[in-house]
Order: structure tokens, then C-alpha cells, then sequence
């Protein structure tokens, strides 16, 4: 696999395992309304993992199923971030969609002018999306943040737990470096992406946390142990049934 169809299974990967988090929220958020959203924001994700996994397959043949159903743990790219375990706690779901989505919506910025024409155009696709997601996690975090004294201390809460696996979303590393002008800079969006989120954090009241970065790199395949239970999960149909179409 080339090094540009590796860049676009990595983004893929994140946009699947997110998709696949906020889809366990349907039938379980706080609000008969929020089902829905929630829902919507992880079919947006599929949609951009489907292009980016196709993109990344096209490569040697394999097609977006392949690459979402018949690879294991540790062959998966995704940031720790998105496959990180909520345990049906919403604020820890709204505050890792604030980060993520802001980081997003840098990202898709930038690589909507790649010299990459596929990545361009799934970039330029994704940026309307992305910024509804991150205004969506914006008004939750002002909520809570700013609501009661009970909602305050769960959004904090939230925020703290999630924390410690930002750092990775911002890592450069060889992939990218020889990607110039095709990939994004990672270390370049962390400046814009933690400004946005500082400035909701500081308008719902709450504060940054202060914590150690988490242990290990989802982007070396190097996962949380909530990550394989997800993963077959997800898998578990297409495994069961070898072939099935339906």
C-alpha cells in the first residue's frame, strides 16, 4: 500500500470507530431528540470512512468492507481518542466530540486543498458536516458546563476522562512527513483545533485539564482494551457470515 492510500486508511479508520461510538448512543442519549442527532453525526462519519477506506483499498483490490470487517486490532490506525470507551456517560461522549470535531474541522480545512485530488474532494465533502458536529458537542458542553452544579461536575468529569488521549490526535510522524503537500501536518492544527475547544471550555465554565498523556499509539495499532470488544462487535456479522450481501 502506498504511503497516500496508508494516510487514507488512517483517517478512515478514526472516522469508523467514531462512527461506530456515537452509534452506540441511539436509543440511549438523554433525549428522544439527541438519538437522532447522534445518530446522524455517526452516519456522516461512516460516510467518510466508507471514501477513505475505498480510497485506501483501491490500492491492492480490497474493498471497504474488507478493510472494516477482516482486519484485526492491532491492524487498525485509529487515534486512541475515538475508540476510547464512554461507559454510556454523555459527557465524556460530548466532550470527545468537541476535540475530535474541532480537530476535524482543521483537518478537512487544510486537505481540501491536497495536491491529492480523491482526498481533496472527500475533504471539501466532509468540512459542512464536521462543523455541524463540532457546534453540536459546543452546545452540550455550554450546557452542562454552565447549568447546574450536578452537570458542571459531570462535564468536568467528562473532560478530564477524555483528556489524556488528545495528545496523539497532533503527533506528526514519518507518514506524513513524506506526504508534503499531500497529507496534513498534524502538529500544525493543534494551535487552532485547542483554541476553539479552550474557548468553549472557558465560556461553559469549566476548566482544561491537567493530566499525563495516555500510555501507548492507536496510530501504531497500539490500542485501548475497550478497543477489540468494539471491534468484534462491529465485525461480528460479516465474520459470521463470510460473503453475505445483503
Amino acid at each position: 500500500m502506498s504511503d497516500v492510500h496508508a494516510y487514507a486508511l488512517r483517517l478512515g479508520d478514526d472516522a469508523l470507530v467514531l462512527a461506530q461510538r456515537m452509534g452506540e448512543w441511539i436509543a440511549a442519549a438523554p433525549e428522544l431528540e439527541e438519538d437522532v442527532a447522534l445518530g446522524n453525526i455517526a452516519l456522516d462519519l461512516l460516510g467518510q470512512a466508507r471514501a477513505l477506506l475505498s480510497y485506501a483499498g483501491s490500492a491492492d483490490g480490497r474493498t471497504e468492507d474488507d478493510l472494516a470487517y477482516h482486519r484485526d486490532p492491532h491492524e487498525f490506525g485509529c487515534a486512541q481518542l475515538v475508540e476510547h470507551s464512554d461507559d454510556g456517560d454523555f459527557a465524556r461522549c460530548v466532550a470527545r466530540l468537541l476535540v475530535f470535531s474541532a480537530y476535524q474541522a482543521e483537518l478537512y480545512t487544510r486537505l481540501a486543498a491536497s495536491h491529492d485530488a480523491t482526498l481533496a474532494a472527500i475533504a471539501a465533502k466532509a468540512i459542512k458536516e464536521v462543523a455541524y458536529h463540532r457546534d453540536h458537542a459546543t452546545q452540550w458542553v455550554l450546557r452542562l458546563g454552565d447549568g447546574t452544579d450536578e452537570s458542571h461536575r459531570r462535564m468536568q468529569a467528562g473532560l478530564d476522562a477524555v483528556w489524556p488521549y488528545v495528545p496523539e490526535l497532533f503527533e506528526s510522524d514519518d507518514l506524513v512527513d513524506r506526504l508534503s503537500g499531500v497529507a496534513v501536518d498534524p502538529a500544525r492544527l493543534r494551535e487552532p483545533a485547542l483554541s476553539y475547544v479552550a474557548d468553549v471550555v472557558a465560556r461553559a465554565t469549566l476548566r482544561l485539564p491537567v493530566v499525563a498523556p495516555a500510555a501507548g499509539s492507536g496510530r501504531r495499532g497500539e490500542h485501548t482494551a475497550a478497543f477489540a470488544p468494539m471491534l468484534a462487535e462491529l465485525q461480528g456479522l460479516a465474520r459470521a457470515v463470510p460473503g453475505a450481501a445483503w
